[in-house]
């Protein structure tokens, strides 16, 4: 679902060319999600668990789980969208170049993948103490140069 495309829908068919490289951290929540709402032969992820053929997932379906949980955060204001904007500034932050976000993200232009980045309010010091111990370790020096 993550990396389908509108050019990837041709009629009736859906064309998977891409894949998602997801954090081994999460799989077992996906694992778990895919067992619960798969159909009953096991081979597609389906709108009700158990159905025994696929079906469209409705948006409001995917809303009566998503909408508490985002209440449940605290944050109902969140959009589906800000999910994206939260994975490219964790992988930036992570110490993905702005190739690999771009790539990652599947954008073409360094513009949209910077659209999608924001300072985190620790990174700042945070940067400032890593720079501060590269100076350190690496020169002995205590005259500045």
């Amino acid at each position: 679902m993550a990396e389908l495309r509108r050019k990837d829908l041709s009629g009736n068919v859906v064309h998977v060319t891409r894949a998602a490289t997801l954090p081994s951290a999460i799989m077992p929540a996906i694992r778990r999600t895919w067992t619960r709402w798969r159909t009953s032969d096991g081979t597609r992820c389906c709108s009700t668990p158990g159905a025994t053929r696929a079906q469209h997932l409705a948006v409001s379906t995917l809303n009566k789980a998503w909408h508490p949980a985002w209440a449940a955060a605290g944050r109902p204001d969140l959009r589906w969208h800000d999910l994206r904007h939260t994975g490219a500034v964790f992988a930036a932050q992570a110490g993905a170049t702005l190739a690999e976000l771009m790539a990652r993200l599947g954008h073409s232009t360094h513009k949209a993948a910077l659209r999608y980045q924001h300072a985190a309010a620790d990174r700042d010091a945070r940067i400032a103490e890593a720079l501060s111990a590269m100076v350190e370790a690496g020169s002995p020096r205590r005259d500045g140069l």
